[in-house]
């Protein structure tokens, strides 16, 4: 499955945003990034027995969306498009496979 970001979603989490008066800083858009993240990663924890039973992955899709607003309010706010921020990570992770036949961070 793909998931593709494009100015449309990034546009109307925007104009939602002005509509409702959400706008917030940077960083506590990040924070609420984290969260929202962590809430999915809950998820995951409990229905796989934290992690014993993989096969029972059960993340609820509200919480991917909320993720999802936070992610592209945060773009939003620093300015970033979101397409083109995501083109470059699978550039990256391209570039990675090609060299060392591995998409992760060398650390």
């Amino acid at each position: 499955m793909s998931v593709v970001f494009n100015m449309d979603a990034q546009d109307r989490v925007a104009a939602f945003s002005d509509r409702h008066d959400l706008e917030g800083r940077p960083a506590y858009q990040a924070l609420d990034l984290a969260s929202e993240v962590g809430e999915i990663a809950g998820d995951a924890a409990k229905s796989t027995t934290y992690g014993e039973h993989p096969e029972d992955l059960r993340v609820k899709r509200d919480e991917l969306g909320d993720a999802l607003f936070s992610l592209l309010s945060l773009c939003s706010s620093l300015d970033v498009n979101a397409d083109e921020a995501l083109d470059e990570a699978i550039e990256k992770y391209e570039q990675r496979i090609e060299a060392r036949g591995d998409p992760g961070s060398e650390r």
